[in-house]
């Protein structure tokens, strides 16, 4: 065994037992399966007690570097971590947006002042990060943004709205994509990147309820509120490309996040687990060749997402397509999550329709939540029809 894998071997015991030590209890209320549902004031105080002893451990943002609140490690160390959060069925780190996208962005484009004063206190929980890209009548073309933000002295006017902002009403920054030069030739060339401040007047986020029940996203409105211009990252006009760059870590083709456990892991062993408790026709389910056969496909297609989040890794294997892995994986693994939960929950029978709150519901009604939730993964960073046609337009080549 090389040094490097004795080293993460060791690690990964020392880890394994401090998730044993550590790892909350069950709080006797509802947690949120992934950080689109942090709908309570409870709930967000247990995450950020949670994601803060995570970080005071040195388990979190490993690999960023030190003087930022990370640890200047290998980020196979943060694999480890996140490997072990889910096996321990850990609640999630919640603050995604700051962790997974505005961190690494700024560790990449940043300024040495941006990232001294916003990264430690993503790491530590400290501040609150959500996203203002998609607009109510703009949602997947990113270039029609109607926000506008107009130069005043040493401020900006903003005026408009952005739909979907995930942690809106509790976070304390956005990073926002606004129109300054209506009068562009190119729209994509009017755009500006900001690193907002929510808690000022003339902003406000309403909650949106879903479909599962539960609160999480937002509709957030600006009406003449003025954010200093020192919040402009970037060049004023330059916002496209700095947009563009956070998306690549929004949808995992670029490398960089402090934690990929943003939401609770559900693999294809709990959901045979899960079968293996029902019955049909007095038999067992998994007695059924043809849900035996179902699963065999399952397991195949997990397999290969596996496979090819290996192949992302690999310089060599993405030569031809580039990006084209990363973006399959987001379009695919999504989609693949959505149809294991919505198996799951379909083999149980008239039980099926119960949800959350039934005291007849199987596993409490997880599984139909989890389907129900899984929505906002295959609409976020992109929707399945908008992700299927970049592949096909940007990595196959094919014609509109």
């Amino acid at each position: 065994m090389s040094d490097n894998k004795a080293a993460l071997s060791a690690f990964r015991k020392e880890v394994a037992a401090w998730m044993a030590e550590n790892v909350p209890a069950d709080p006797g209320f509802l947690l949120p399966l992934t950080f689109l549902e942090v709908g309570t004031e409870q709930q967000l105080d247990f995450l950020r007690e949670w994601q803060h002893k995570l970080w005071s451990a040195g388990y979190l943002g490993m690999h960023w570097p030190t003087e930022y609140g990370g640890q200047g490690a290998d980020p196979a160390y943060q694999y480890v971590v996140d490997k072990e959060l889910g096996k321990h069925r850990a609640p999630i780190i919640f603050n995604t947006i700051g962790l997974n996208w505005v961190g690494p962005l700024l560790l990449d484009m940043g300024t040495d002042n941006e990232k001294a004063q916003y990264i430690k206190n993503i790491l530590s929980g400290e501040e609150i990060w959500c996203q203002g890209f998609s607009e109510p009548d703009h949602g997947s073309d990113l270039g029609a943004v109607q926000t506008r933000a107009v130069r005043d002295g040493d401020d900006y006017v903003v005026n408009g709205s952005k739909i979907w902002t995930t942690l809106g009403n509790y976070a304390d920054h956005m990073i926002l994509l606004a129109r300054t030069n209506p009068q562009a030739e190119r729209k994509y060339d009017g755009l500006s990147f900001f690193l907002s401040p929510m808690k000022i007047d003339g902003v406000e986020a309403h909650p949106i309820r879903k479909v599962t029940g539960e609160y999480g996203f937002n509709q957030t409105f600006f009406t003449d509120a003025r954010i200093p211009a020192s919040c402009l990252m970037g060049e004023d006009g330059g916002g496209w490309r700095v947009a563009m760059k956070t998306l690549e870590y929004e949808r995992g083709v670029t490398a960089g996040q402090a934690s990929g456990y943003w939401g609770l892991t559900i693999q294809v062993d709990d959901m045979i687990d899960a079968l293996s408790k029902f019955e049909h026709d007095g038999e067992p389910l998994l007695s059924d060749p043809i849900v035996r056969d179902d699963l065999v496909g399952f397991i195949m297609e997990s397999k290969a997402l596996t496979l090819c989040g290996r192949r992302m890794a690999v310089p060599a294997l993405n030569s031809d397509y580039p990006m084209g892995l990363a973006l399959s994986v987001k379009y695919r693994g999504t989609e693949y999550e959505r149809r294991m939960k919505q198996y799951t929950a379909s083999k149980q029978g008239a039980q099926s329709a119960l949800y959350v709150g039934d005291a007849n519901a199987v596993s409490g009604g997880f599984w139909q939540r989890a389907y129900f939730s899984n929505f906002g993964a295959t609409i976020g960073g992109g929707t399945t029809q908008v992700q299927a046609n970049i592949i096909a337009e940007h990595v196959l080549g094919l014609p509109k």
